[in-house]
């Protein structure tokens, strides 16, 4: 498995309401408008699972495996080129501020790591971005 860190992310919110934020795959009702419609389509989703339709990937799905209140949201892919698992950690600040990390880890042989390693590194960054600007 290659593991790909993101930067760590501020949160003007608490560990606790991104937590309940994040946790909850419903919750994307709240912010699918903010989702560029020409990259992402069919977009579906229900508590634990959040599917999509990707350009020039294809059809990708999340699932939630496990959930550490405050603290991790771990899931892995059902429908992916490549089997791999991605983790949320959320560490609190102070009471109105926390921090999060995203980590991915992938299942690619060396050829598919030449391919798409560098995708991989920005994906993570431009996820932990993108959870900094929902509102908690």
């Amino acid at each position: 498995m290659t593991t790909y860190e993101s930067e760590i992310k501020m949160i003007d919110s608490s560990d606790s309401k991104v937590f309940a934020m994040l946790s909850d795959l419903r919750n994307v009702e709240k912010i699918k408008d903010r989702i560029p419609s020409d990259k992402v389509k069919d977009l579906k989703f229900d508590q634990d699972t959040v599917s999509v339709n990707v350009d020039p990937v294809g059809d990708l799905s999340l699932k939630i495996i496990e959930r550490e209140p405050c603290k991790t949201i771990k899931f892995t892919t059902d429908k992916s080129p490549v089997d791999s698992f991605v983790w949320i950690q959320i560490l609190p600040v102070t009471d109105e501020k926390s921090k999060i990390k995203v980590t991915l880890k992938a299942d690619m042989n060396p050829m598919i790591k030449m391919m798409i390693g560098s995708y991989m590194e920005k994906f993570v960054n431009m996820f932990a971005d993108a959870l900094t600007k929902i509102p908690y």
